[in-house]
């Protein structure tokens, strides 16, 4: 996809911040990854890709290189130099990896295995850190890494792997009834949820639609029925209008709160022609 005329000032915006966090390419001095909100070396390089920079321009190649240099063997992400390793980071690399075109890459392989190893009892996952204490919510996944997760792996998904990733969708389905804040980071459905948040970063309903409808187990459940038609509901004149974007995304055109966005609505056609073609 080619970088539309109309937005070309908003890669420009990105690219020319590429310091802003005290290192090259987003990241800081001591190489943390995902700091930066937006402005991080993950979060940049997905808007860029969203944007329609190719996978071959210069900037997204250093981009993924740094970003696999935070790759274990095991198929973890240390995305900062100290801490622990956390299943939402290695989610977050991946999914973003695989949206930059990394899908046949034999670490991203390595990388969904190890996710797949990790899975939860309840078929999402799971972070062992707990900021808000030991309530009973916390007993359950993280729904937000598992979106990311299944954005991952609808790259790629083996056969194999599809009834274990069906565990997820039904995590995350089950979520849309009870949407109650769930997991050690107390991800909830309410009223921030239903805005339309775009570009994807987070665990809102245009972002979690989005995903399931690349999962046939999502297609047709009368759950996820219900989430694409509050989401429809929103439409204006057949276009996805933002409603919740990052303040520091405030600057660039084609991702403006109220105004229609040509680049979300083709995201929403991606939708419907997932709902549309057979299942295999």
């Amino acid at each position: 996809m080619a970088v539309p005329p109309d937005v070309v000032a908003d890669v420009e915006f990105i690219v020319a911040r590429r310091h802003d966090n005290g290192d090259d390419l987003w990241a800081t001095p001591d190489r943390k990854l995902a700091k930066g909100g937006p402005f991080s070396t993950l979060g940049a390089a997905r808007l860029l890709t969203e944007l329609g920079v190719d996978a071959t321009n210069p900037i997204l190649v250093a981009a993924r290189e740094l970003i696999w240099s935070a790759w274990r063997d095991d198929g973890r992400f240390r995305l900062a130099p100290t801490g622990a390793i956390y299943p939402c980071q290695t989610a977050h690399a991946a999914s973003t990896l695989a949206n930059l075109g990394c899908g046949a890459d034999p670490r991203l392989a390595t990388t969904l295995e190890h996710l797949l190893a990790i899975q939860f009892d309840d078929g999402g996952w799971r972070c062992h850190k707990f900021s808000y204490g030991h309530g009973p919510e916390t007993d359950f996944s993280n729904p937000g890494p598992t979106l990311m997760a299944l954005d991952a792996f609808r790259f790629t998904m083996p056969a194999d792997t599809t009834p274990t990733l069906d565990r997820a969708v039904e995590f995350l389905l089950d979520h849309w009834v009870s949407r109650t804040p769930l997991g050690p980071c107390h991800y909830g459905i309410g009223t921030l949820f239903l805005q339309i948040g775009y570009p994807f970063s987070d665990y809102n309903l245009f972002y979690w639609v989005y995903v399931l409808s690349h999962y046939d187990r999502a297609k047709s459940d009368p759950r996820f029925v219900e989430a694409l038609a509050v989401l429809e509901s929103k439409l204006v004149n057949g276009q996805i209008v933002p409603e919740r974007v990052h303040r520091g995304l405030a600057r660039l055109q084609f991702c403006k709160p109220g105004v229609p966005s040509a680049l979300a609505t083709l995201r929403y056609r991606e939708i419907q022609a997932n709902l549309a073609a057979p299942s295999p």
